[in-house]
């Protein structure tokens, strides 16, 4: 009789054990870091040295999974520039978000970008979506286009303010340059514009724009040490200075970057919830 209540147990046991084992290979998916998966759908998704129960995720349950999935996978952005004058704000703006911030330098990123949008929107995009074709999973990507309008130029230099006279032409003569070019333009038409477009590759696939402008004068020559490219001759009829006379708190607070970077820093917030 005890042979007999032996025998059930085992293959009680033996049931279970071969249960469990189906569920397992069934449901279970182990992803190796930086590895890239196909969903059911054709897409692919990222995992990190996690358990990802997703074989046969419907898709409304996908979508709690990426959720539960960004709170627990540790995230980094990677701004698209080398600029070290832009990476400063940029950290000062974005500092209480949960993220490290990396340049394209220090992420070890290097491509080629052909920013040959027409407009501010589109070269911010191209460049968030260049750049986020050579990380992982879990960055988040932004990149700016940013530039001086000059009302009386006919809205020059644009999109094209950084390559303006030629990239490798130092902002000291770029500016000299536009003052030259306003000689005997009286002060009421000397209205300027810093516009900045913000565009974010979020891991998902998503990619948003945020938009900042500030509006100001050309001055009749450089002032103040702060700030980077066109801030020297950029005039604040508001405040009586230049955006270089400005303290990076102050400048924060009203540039066209800054409030670009503002509003998106709310899309990026929403999004790591």
């Amino acid at each position: 009789m005890l042979a007999g209540l032996l025998v059930i147990l085992a293959l009680i046991l033996a049931f279970d054990g071969f249960k469990t084992l189906a569920n397992q290979k069934k449901s279970k998916i182990m992803c190796d870091y930086k590895k890239r998966l196909p969903d059911k759908n054709g897409g692919s998704f990222f995992c990190d040295r996690v358990l990802v129960f997703a074989s046969h995720i419907r898709y409304n349950d996908r979508k709690l999974f990426q959720r539960e999935r960004r709170k627990t996978v540790m995230k980094k952005i990677v701004f698209a520039t080398g600029n070290a004058g832009k990476m400063k704000e940029i950290r000062e703006i974005l500092a209480d978000l949960p993220v490290e911030i990396y340049s394209m330098k220090e992420a070890g990123i290097s491509v080629e970008i052909d920013e040959n949008g027409k407009t501010f929107e589109e070269n911010a995009k191209i460049k968030a979506q260049t750049v986020a074709g050579c990380t992982d999973g879990d960055t988040i990507v932004l990149a700016d286009d940013s530039g001086l309008e000059v009302d009386a130029l006919n809205g020059e230099p644009g999109v094209y303010s950084a390559r303006y006279m030629g990239e490798d032409t130092s902002y000291r003569i770029k500016n000299q340059s536009l003052v030259d070019r306003l000689e005997g333009v009286p002060v009421e038409k000397r209205t300027a514009r810093f516009v900045c477009v913000i565009a974010a590759a979020f891991p998902d696939g998503t990619v948003c724009t945020t938009k900042g402008t500030i509006e100001g004068k050309i001055g009749y020559e450089e002032r103040g040490e702060n700030g980077f490219g066109y801030d020297p001759i950029f005039y604040l009829p508001d405040m009586s200075r230049t955006t270089a006379e400005l303290s990076p708190e102050e400048k924060n607070a009203v540039s066209h970057r800054g409030k670009a970077l503002a509003a998106m820093k709310e899309q990026i917030a929403s999004y790591l919830k």
